[in-house]
């Protein structure tokens, strides 16, 4: 049954890993069922901080990693930010509607410049994610934006930025958006030290082989002060414990492996053994899948959707243009 329409992405800056797949990629594969989805390659967004090459090489591959995970391109609309140039005309209209102040005191912002280093030499470009994240959810008239909890702002600046509009504008060209929030919300990476991150390394990636996989799953933080197999060990913030959380589908038995770990007797290498297993039994289908896959037909299902998309978007662009008064040549 029909229930709205979704807008989510990634930006193309590397292959997807675990952390992309448990905190948006499943959620997609059963929203696609139920709603009109739309999945953007946010190219331009990546380009805030990241090289024309890296992105340019990462856009098929990103194309990959949707299809062999499962996402279908009959039920949903792949598309490129960058082919919708109606995106980038909305975006310079809601600059208008927020500021500069506002855009600095977004929380998910300052977090992001915080870790980029970016406190004396910020790009505007990069300030502005926000307002260009509002024109791709309101040009597509979503309904729906699956994010994790420290996306929140964002949707409560876009809603804002609705707000505004219709406050100057009246109301019916564009409208607010609900968040949906992940089942996971933060997939950390296997050195314990920061979320799984593919600039930062410590991820894994869902086209890794096998002896890859094995390698960093053995390579994960576990408890520093479980030396022996005997000493009582910590569950929390002990990342093969919060893979097997993520991933293990028995989680009776995965209990049980909480409590004996806790008071001593189960060693790092019996639970790290049986989650490169649980891995394993997870991302071979998926590499399959995915080696199967070619450039052109990938290239083609993208050119596609973004085709179908560019529709919408230029209807909205419409709509905005017309409140603000500026379809001169409409008269």
């Amino acid at each position: 049954m029909f229930m709205g329409i979704v807008l989510t992405g990634d930006r193309p800056t590397g292959k997807l890993h675990l952390g992309h797949y448990a905190g948006s990629l499943l959620s997609r594969i059963e929203l696609q069922n139920e709603h009109d989805q739309y999945v953007m390659i946010a190219d331009l967004q990546a380009m805030t901080d990241s090289n024309s090459d890296l992105i340019k090489n990462n856009i098929l591959e990103v194309m990959k990693d949707y299809i062999s995970v499962g996402l279908d391109p009959n039920k949903t609309t792949f598309l490129l930010q960058s082919a919708i140039p109606e995106l980038t005309e909305l975006t310079f209209h809601y600059m208008n509607l927020v500021t500069l102040g506002r855009l600095e005191r977004n929380p998910t912002v300052k977090n992001e410049i915080r870790q980029k280093s970016y406190e004396n030499s910020l790009p505007a470009g990069f300030l502005c994610y926000p307002v260009s994240q509002a024109a791709d959810i309101t040009a597509f008239q979503a309904d729906l934006v699956p994010v994790g909890n420290d996306q929140i702002p964002m949707i409560e600046q876009t809603n804002e930025i609705v707000r505004k509009f219709s406050s100057s504008h009246g109301s019916g060209a564009i409208k607010e958006v609900k968040a949906i929030l992940s089942k996971t919300q933060r997939l950390i990476g296997i050195d314990g030290q920061a979320k799984a991150s593919k600039s930062l390394g410590n991820a894994i990636i869902l086209s890794d082989s096998s002896e890859e996989i094995k390698r960093k799953v053995f390579d994960m933080y576990t408890d520093p002060n479980h030396i022996h197999v005997k000493d009582p060990g910590e569950v929390e913030g002990n990342v093969v414990f919060e893979y097997l959380d993520a991933f293990y589908g028995d989680k009776e038995h995965l209990e049980e492996l909480k409590i004996h770990y806790k008071k001593g007797g189960l060693g790092d290498f019996a639970l790290k053994k049986l989650l490169n297993q649980v891995l394993q039994d997870l991302i071979a289908p998926i590499r399959e899948k995915r080696e199967s896959l070619n450039d052109l037909d990938m290239k083609d299902i993208l050119w596609k959707g973004t085709q179908k998309a560019r529709v919408v978007a230029s209807n909205t662009l419409s709509k905005v243009r017309k409140a603000i008064g500026i379809d001169f040549f409409n008269l």
